[in-house]
């Protein structure tokens, strides 16, 4: 059995599990936000030997977990706890309860995951990713990860004023793109003693967006440089340019031991590509978008994901 846990309408798993099924594979799909409120779960540890059972009832339908053979970590919503709770405190009791039962249940599972939780979590993190990705040999641009304002207004001075960009550590809903410093930013610096701020030597090119599914590696090249927002190719993707490119050997290498040293199955990876032919690293997103860049591409990463998750289920099953 492959367990997909991430969340109805979410349309990369939508694309895989479908593809999945027409192999006649067995998938079961968790929503994380279902529990409590909307399904059962009961952990059975009972005496003699019996094996551990880890079940879940939604919609009536009881499955043991313990039955999977490989996991797919994809995208999930935060724990939905029932709506009798009203006091934030009893609210927070049972998503930490929640929480713990689950992310337990979830981690004594004995099957292989893609992506390993806690490398998936670590991963996320991008000071983690650059001295990671900086050991293996992919440049980094100058960068600066701040809540003071003095070396943060000493890097901009160090660079230039639109020659910097500041961006989040986490995109939120009204904070997603990077951003030029502007002249107007300066006087706005003081702002990051509120928390700390990713300041970011501007690298001028095009983007390459490169899709890594255990070893095999997938590249789209999106030129953004003549849309209406080149600093960031997320926001104008409709506009820019997008055609499938080979990696030089060496840079692919180097890409492939980033995802082993961070001990990922799946990511997606964000590069600039200079003029002059450098290439810089920006981040991995272990739970990155494709279907965007295989609809434009003909990249077949869908297929591939699919693939990997029906090996793994192979794999597991003679174990």
């Amino acid at each position: 059995m492959i367990l997909v846990v991430s969340y109805p309408g979410e349309d990369h798993t939508d694309a895989v599990v479908g593809t999945l099924e027409r192999q006649g594979r067995e998938v079961t799909r968790l929503d994380l936000s279902d529990l409590p409120a909307r399904a059962g779960l009961s952990l059975d540890y009972a005496d003699g030997g019996r094996a551990p059972r880890h079940e879940v009832t939604v919609d009536g339908r009881t499955v043991d977990l313990a039955g999977a053979s490989v996991g797919w970590w994809r995208r999930i919503r935060g724990h939905d706890p029932d709506e009798a709770l009203v006091e934030p405190g009893e609210r927070a009791f049972a998503v930490s309860e929640t929480t713990q039962a689950v992310g337990g249940m979830l981690d004594a599972l004995p099957c292989t995951w893609v992506n390993p939780r806690a490398a998936d979590e670590a991963a996320h993190r991008k000071p983690y990713q650059w001295a990671v990705a900086r050991g293996v040999g992919l440049r980094v641009p100058p960068t600066l990860v701040t809540n003071e304002p003095d070396r943060a207004r000493a890097f901009v001075a160090g660079h230039g004023v639109g020659r910097t960009v500041f961006k989040s550590l986490l995109a939120s809903w009204d904070w997603r793109e990077t951003r030029l410093v502007e002249a107007a930013d300066l006087d706005r610096l003081a702002s990051v003693r509120y928390a700390p701020v990713i300041f970011q030597e501007y690298v001028p090119g095009v983007d390459l967006r490169v899709t890594i599914v255990g070893t095999e590696v997938f590249a789209a090249e999106i030129d953004a440089t003549r849309t209406s927002y080149p600093v960031d190719m997320r926001m104008v993707v409709g506009e820019a340019s997008m055609r499938a490119v080979a990696l030089p050997p060496a840079l692919t290498d180097a890409l492939i031991t980033l995802m082993k040293r961070l001990d990922l199955v799946y990511g997606a990876v964000d590069l600039r590509r200079t003029a002059a032919g450098e290439y810089a690293f920006l981040e991995v997103n272990p739970a990155g978008l494709w279907l965007f860049a295989e609809e434009r591409t003909g990249l077949p990463i869908t297929g591939a994901v699919a693939a990997r998750l029906a090996a793994l289920d192979d794999e597991g099953r003679t174990r």
